[in-house]
């Protein structure tokens, strides 16, 4: 005969279990749906999750935490402990640290003058006239000559239903037709309470993350990172012959994707100083220190070949609140280029000169002459914090820049 209560200690004992079971998935879906409220994410490898108490025979899943290697438990580290441990290793604990730094406020994009700026059309007339009747009856031009010619203007007036504006505050004008006006970049960098511990930058390009480390669109995440928007380095790889970074858990992008900073704890090879201004050639990014602490970064544009930006450890020797830039280097003059209202300018090497640029939005991208350029904003903050004799540390990691550059423009 059946023993009586045999069937509901089984039953007891089968819901205990189950019981067990369904708290430890509970744990687990907690940290995915809400990790900011499970303190157990946040344990570093060095605080191990207290584990709980087995009863002899029974298979107890582990709550949610860092298990370090050789850590005596008795429970199974698997599910969430498992990915968070594994997280843990390249130093992504939950929730993430956020980058110690701030946006560079809007009011720094101020210009130097109450002046815009305008592109000189490659097929108008670039010609300037001495007055509004002049301009109107085509009399007594003067002309820009031809190639990368931009200009400021203060004014904008209609004159007979035509439209000019007014580049010289001398009383020469351009007719509307010949000119496009142009708007700054937006974009600028990050001002630092303290020095980073891993390298961080921006995206160069809007790309989708992959899940490991190399191209294929079966390994896409879905997941979208704007041009410009910030990025930390919690590893890296070698895939398809260049450098991957995890920036987040299982989400990889190219070298080619992004531009870093590696902050640094000692000043640069060859400079007794704790205030210098570093420039990455390979990375189109620059860092300010101050008191040896990353105060400010930002994305750059330096010299493309053959009019590449030159390594060397140099010192601003002059500022320029504004300034015109002119020249031509190749022998036919074809690359003839003139900048009216260059802002925030400070000469570090003969011609070369860090500066802001309103003519172009590729910052972390190779664009200039040779100069470094800045957004506005990034410019003017630069500029008001540099002084004459600060040290401008500029090299390669890669070695490919060669030593003397073969320009020194905008």
């Amino acid at each position: 005969a059946e023993k009586p209560g045999l069937r509901p200690r089984v039953i007891m004992r089968v819901m205990k279990r189950w019981w067990m079971l369904g708290a430890a998935l509970m744990g687990a879906a907690l940290l995915f749906f809400f990790p900011r409220g499970v303190a157990a994410g946040r344990l570093a490898a060095a605080t191990p999750t207290p584990a709980p108490v087995a009863h002899a025979g029974d298979v107890v899943l582990c709550p949610p935490g860092v298990y370090p290697a050789g850590y005596a438990v008795d429970c199974v580290p698997w599910g969430a402990s498992a990915y968070l441990g594994r997280m843990a290793s390249v130093g992504y604990l939950y929730p993430p640290d956020p980058l110690p730094a701030r946006p560079l406020p809007p009011s720094w994009n101020a210009l130097p003058g109450q002046w815009h700026y305008a592109w000189v059309r490659k097929d108008g007339g670039r010609a300037l006239y001495p007055g509004l009747e002049a301009a109107a009856q085509g009399d007594r031009p003067r002309h820009f000559r031809p190639g990368f010619v931009y200009v400021s203007y203060t004014s904008v007036t209609s004159y007979k239903y035509r439209t000019y504006y007014l580049v010289d505050p001398r009383g020469w004008w351009m007719r509307g037709r010949d000119l496009q006006a142009v708007t700054p970049s937006s974009f600028h960098g990050l001002l630092f309470s303290a020095t980073p511990e891993r390298p961080f930058g921006w995206m160069v390009r809007t790309m989708v993350t992959r899940t490991v480390p190399g191209y294929g669109s079966r390994y896409h995440t879905h997941h979208v990172l704007q041009r410009y928007e910030v990025v930390q380095v919690y590893a890296q790889r070698q895939a398809n012959g260049i450098t991957w970074y995890m920036v987040a858990p299982d989400e990889w992008i190219p070298q080619t994707a992004v531009g870093l900073v590696f902050p640094r704890a000692a000043p640069p090879p060859g400079l007794q100083a704790d205030r210098w201004i570093e420039v990455n050639l390979f990375e189109q990014t620059l860092a300010v220190y101050d008191e040896g602490k990353l105060r400010f970064a930002t994305l750059v544009s330096t010299g493309e070949p053959p009019f590449w930006t030159p390594p060397g450890l140099f010192q601003i020797y002059k500022k320029l609140e504004t300034t015109q830039m002119r020249g031509a280097f190749a022998a036919d003059k074809s690359d003839y280029y003139q900048l009216e209202d260059v802002p925030w300018t400070m000469y570090y090497d003969k011609t070369r000169a860090l500066h802001g640029a309103y003519w172009h939005d590729m910052f972390g991208y190779k664009t200039s002459h040779g100069c470094v350029n800045l957004s506005i904003a990034d410019a003017h903050w630069l500029y008001t914090w540099a002084r004459l004799g600060d040290w401008v540390y500029v090299w390669d990691p890669s070695g490919q820049t060669p030593a003397e550059g073969g320009g020194g423009g905008p």
